[in-house]
């Protein structure tokens, strides 16, 4: 963690911004957008987005960035994180 309380840079090998949350807007390959939990199709083999900086790449993506209490010390902590927000966001029916 840096002293200067600069954003992190994202974790290499870790995904969780990737497959943690829903997104509700439609990806290139995954037209009704994704369920919580599931690898988007833009996820590559390395953990990192295949359309990063594409202007198809949804808004929602964009503006998730690393953060020291989203990204914690290990991807495990991420995605753990990254789904109680999904919980806690979700409209209730």
């Amino acid at each position: 963690m840096s002293l200067t309380g600069a954003a992190p840079e994202c974790r290499p090998g870790c995904g969780a911004c990737c497959i943690a949350p829903s997104i509700t807007r439609p990806i290139p390959g995954m037209p009704q957008g994704k369920p919580a939990g599931v690898p988007c199709i833009q996820l590559l083999p390395d953990m990192r987005c295949a359309i990063f900086g594409d202007p198809s790449r949804p808004d929602f993506c964009g503006g998730l960035q690393p953060e020291h209490e989203m990204c914690g010390s290990d991807r495990e902590h991420a995605i753990h994180w990254l789904a109680d927000l999904e919980r806690a966001t979700a409209p209730h029916h």
